[in-house]
């Protein structure tokens, strides 16, 4: 069955000529922002493929899954899968061979990942993250916050957020356009720090994950709705260009979890 897209379309905004590097500069940057390109600028694609995985698609084909777990994955293996630690649902231990970069969002000896890889038209970093550990203390850096940039879009997995960000944290993240924001509200932030982290960021969508029911998403959606504005989508996919970003902050609901 061909799956619908839905096509943003609000606002204008100028791109940097083709082939130019991507940038989500630091938010105190004055560094004029400019963009990795792919073949066209059509923007990118992003699936919900269910919990806290996205499969994010540039226009030159590169293909990413977030939080990869082994069973909530398309139907082709992608370029690059992205993972934290705070538990099976986030990560596995047995990859796809054919995934060409795997990409650890934390450390073994207990430091911080460090990531910057550009493949083709994707540029993927990640600001580490510290999360609660099963015997209730701290694991430092268990966690990492994943940067996805690709034709003038920058986009942010928040992974499985357990605090408020640092201005450490906002500053190396930059500019962000999407959130891919976990709502449950007891296993990662509650809603309203989640809440906060959004203000934090300010990015003009906002995907909700990790909501287990619908309940758990209403009351996170009556939550924002002052400041937000929403949309509930039939089809899991969404096409995100920069030329078509909202004007309003909008929380975008795809169906998957």
């Amino acid at each position: 069955m061909l799956i619908r897209t839905i096509v943003l379309m609000f606002g204008a905004f100028a791109l940097a000529p083709a082939g130019a590097r991507a940038g989500c500069s630091p938010v105190a940057s004055s560094i004029p922002r400019v963009w990795l390109t792919g073949a066209d600028d059509n923007g990118i694609t992003v699936t919900f493929l269910g919990h806290a995985s996205f499969l994010i698609e540039t226009p030159g084909h590169v293909t990413a899954v977030t939080d990869y777990n082994g069973y909530n994955v398309p139907s082709a293996p992608p370029d690059i899968a992205t993972m934290n630690h705070a538990h099976g649902a986030h990560y596995t231990d047995f990859p796809d061979p054919r995934i060409r970069y795997v990409l650890r969002g934390w450390r073994d000896n207990g430091g911080p990942a460090e990531i910057d890889l550009t493949y083709r038209d994707m540029h993927v970093t990640n600001v580490p993250t510290n999360i609660r550990d099963w015997s209730g203390g701290t694991e430092a850096y268990g966690n990492s916050i994943f940067v996805f940039e690709s034709a003038g879009v920058c986009i942010a997995h928040l992974g499985h957020l357990h605090h408020l960000l640092e201005p450490h944290d906002v500053y190396a993240l930059g500019h962000i356009d999407v959130v891919m924001a976990p709502v449950d509200g007891a296993y990662t932030l509650s809603q309203q720090d989640i809440a906060a982290v959004l203000e934090q960021l300010q990015p003009r969508l906002v995907l909700p994950m990790h909501y287990f029911n619908r309940f758990v998403l209403q009351r996170f959606l009556e939550l924002v709705r002052d400041r937000y504005d929403e949309q509930v989508s039939s089809s899991p996919t969404l096409r995100i260009a920069r030329t078509t970003l909202p004007d309003r902050p909008t929380v975008i609901v795809l169906p998957g979890e």
